[in-house]
């Protein structure tokens, strides 16, 4: 299963990779919403602004599981990627952690602007150090370029991936698209869709 999941989530990592070099900026949306019902082969999904979305897999696309997971699932070397809110002192105080799977070692790495929250950061990068701190755990997340200190406190989701089933994809099901393409009909067209198992929210 594990070997499966890799060859999985690394097929779908270099599907990603290949969107984001050919696909220009303004055709490509990232989607956070609710699936409201399914027509066919296409998800109609609620947006967190409201917006209706139709939403369709490529015939290679892959659909992958967002599940709860803790602090003490985060060791060094783990790869992880962490949306936070800029600090005073340089660090970022961590909204949520998603620990990826060793096959999506390397995805979207770097340290980049997010849009889950105004002024909100993505951190994708190798866990170097994990040491206890005031506020909570503190991790040192390194990538190419550099280095960002991450306080992950009580309150911060984290979650991890595991091997999706597309008969989970049913209305009320929570999802989270970082890049969906728009189709010439309005559609949305994406090669992962992440979904929350269990009712969880993926937090990213």
């Amino acid at each position: 299963m594990q070997k499966a999941m890799g060859r999985t989530l690394g097929l779908a990592a270099l599907v990603l990779a290949a969107l984001g070099c050919t696909a220009n900026a303004q055709d490509t949306v990232r989607v956070r919403g609710t699936i409201e019902r399914v027509e066919g082969p296409v998800y109609v999904v609620k947006a967190r602004d409201g917006a209706e979305l139709k939403i369709t897999l490529m015939d290679n696309g892959i659909v992958v599981a967002i599940v709860k997971a803790s602090l003490a699932d985060i060791k060094p070397g783990l790869f992880v990627g962490s949306t936070g809110m800029p600090q005073p002192d340089g660090s970022q105080k961590a909204i949520e952690v998603h620990i990826f799977p060793e096959a999506m070692r390397g995805t979207g790495e770097g340290h980049y602007p997010w849009d889950l929250q105004a002024d909100s950061t993505m951190t994708n990068a190798n866990v170097e150090e994990s040491v206890a701190s005031v506020d909570g755990q503190a991790l040192t997340l390194k990538y190419k370029t550099g280095e960002k200190k991450i306080i992950v406190t009580p309150q911060t989701v984290v979650v991890a991936y595991s091997p999706g089933d597309k008969a989970d994809l049913k209305p009320g099901t929570k999802i989270f698209i970082a890049v969906a393409k728009k189709q010439p009909d309005g559609t949305l067209q994406a090669a992962r869709i992440n979904y929350g198992k269990d009712g969880i929210t993926p937090p990213m």
